[in-house]
C-alpha cells in the first residue's frame, strides 16, 4: 500500500523533469536570386526564391535604412544623392527564419532629380488656321485665378472609389512649372492627399486644339489625368454631359508606366458609352521627360495625339454623340487608387508629381 502511494507521488516529478518536445524544423527558402535595376536615383529590386513566404529588402543610406516587405519580391527605393549603396534582400519562411543576399548598387542622380525633367517634346505657340484663345504658362509663383479647386473625396471617392483627399495644399508653381503632388499622408480619414484643379465656371471651350505639356507620375495605383467635362454636368449629370480624356495613365512597373489613354464618354439613350485608344512608349516611362498630350476637336471628330503622333479618332457626327457639340471645361488631377488602377502597393514610390509646363487652347 505504501509503495503504491509512492509511485503516484513520483510520477508528476518525473514528468516535470523530462525534456520539452523539440521545435519542428523549419524549411528555409532556397535559390535566392536578385535583379537590381538602377534608373538615375531609383533602384528597382526583384527577388525570387523557392518556398519563400515573403521577402524584405533593406535599402541602406548612411547610418539609416529603409525596409520594404512584399510577397512578390519587388521593392523600389529612390535615392536623392549619388553614391554607392548596399541593398540586403531576405527570403523568409518566417520573420526570423530566412536566407539573405547583399548587393552593392552605384547610384548616379541626374541633375534635376527630385524635380521636373529638363528634356522632352515641345509644341509651337502658333498653328496655321488657329489663334491662341487661352493659355497658362505658369510663369508666376502661385496658381492663377483661372483655376478653381475640387476639394474632399466627392463623398464616394469621386465615383471611382479613389483613396485620396483633394486639398488646395498639394499644388505649387515655380520656375514656369505647375506641380500637382500626391502624398502618402493621412488627412480627414484618407490615407493619401492630392489636388484637382479645373476651369469650371471660369473658362470653357467648344472645338479647337488643346496642348498640355506635362511629365506625369508613375507607379501602381497612381492615376494622373488631363481631361474635360461638359459645362452642363450640373444639370445633365454624367455621362450625359460628355467627357473627353485628353490623357490618363494607370501606373505600374513596365508597360503601365509607359502607356497613356485617350477616351471619350457619353450617354447613348441613357446607357454609358465610351470609345478610346492608347499610346505606349517603346521603353522607359512617361515620367522620364516632358510629353505633349493633345486633342484636335471640331464638329466632325475628336483626334488624340502624343507628341504630335495621332493614335485615336472618334467620329462625333452621329446624333447620339451630340454631347460633344457644346462647351467643355478642363481638369488636371492626380488620383490615388480607384476602380481602374487599384490601390498602391509596396512598389509605389511617394510622393508622386505631375509637372505641367503649359496648357494652351487654340481655336
Amino acid at each position: 500500500m505504501n509503495n503504491l502511494l509512492l509511485s503516484f507521488l513520483l510520477l508528476p516529478v518525473l514528468m516535470a523533469c523530462g525534456k520539452d518536445p523539440e521545435k519542428p524544423a523549419v524549411t528555409l527558402p532556397t535559390g535566392l536570386t536578385t535583379e537590381i535595376i538602377v534608373n538615375a536615383g531609383e533602384v528597382h529590386a526583384k527577388a525570387t526564391a523557392q518556398s519563400a513566404n515573403f521577402y524584405t529588402s533593406t535599402f541602406y543610406h548612411g547610418t539609416d535604412s529603409t525596409v520594404i516587405q512584399s510577397t512578390d519580391g519587388i521593392a523600389i527605393y529612390s535615392y536623392t544623392v549619388s553614391d554607392t549603396f548596399l541593398v540586403r534582400t531576405k527570403a523568409h519562411t518566417t520573420q526570423t527564419d530566412f536566407i539573405q543576399k547583399l548587393d552593392t548598387v552605384i547610384v548616379i542622380v541626374n541633375q534635376g532629380m527630385g524635380g521636373p525633367p529638363t528634356t522632352g517634346y515641345t509644341t509651337p505657340l502658333t498653328y496655321a488656321g488657329y489663334n491662341l484663345a487661352w493659355s497658362d504658362e505658369f510663369d508666376g509663383t502661385t496658381l492663377s485665378n483661372q483655376w478653381a479647386f475640387d476639394l474632399g473625396t466627392g463623398s464616394w471617392g469621386w465615383g471611382n472609389n479613389e483613396l485620396q483627399y483633394y486639398t488646395n495644399q498639394n499644388v505649387t508653381v515655380n520656375n514656369g512649372i505647375l506641380e500637382i503632388k500626391a502624398k502618402a499622408q493621412t488627412f480627414n480619414g484618407q490615407q493619401f492627399t492630392s489636388s484637382r484643379i479645373k476651369t469650371q465656371g471660369i473658362n470653357s471651350w467648344k472645338y479647337g486644339r488643346i496642348d498640355v505639356r506635362a511629365a506625369i507620375p508613375y507607379g501602381k495605383g497612381i492615376w494622373p489625368a488631363i481631361w474635360m467635362l461638359g459645362d452642363n454636368i450640373g444639370t445633365a449629370g454624367w455621362p450625359a454631359c460628355g467627357e473627353i480624356d485628353v490623357m490618363e495613365l494607370i501606373g505600374g512597373i513596365g508597360s503601365p508606366d509607359r502607356t497613356v489613354y485617350g477616351t471619350a464618354h457619353w450617354s447613348d439613350n441613357g446607357t454609358h458609352a465610351q470609345f478610346g485608344g492608347n499610346r505606349s512608349l517603346p521603353s522607359g516611362k512617361y515620367a522620364d521627360e516632358f510629353h505633349v498630350f493633345s486633342i484636335v476637336w471640331n464638329q466632325n471628330s475628336i483626334r488624340w495625339f502624343v507628341d504630335d503622333v495621332q493614335y485615336n479618332v472618334l467620329d462625333i457626327t452621329p446624333a447620339q454623340l451630340s454631347e460633344f457639340q457644346q462647351n467643355f471645361f478642363l481638369i488636371l488631377n492626380v488620383a490615388v487608387g480607384g476602380n481602374w488602377p487599384g490601390s498602391p502597393d509596396g512598389t509605389t514610390v511617394f510622393p508622386q508629381s505631375m509637372y505641367v509646363d503649359y496648357v494652351r487652347v487654340f481655336q
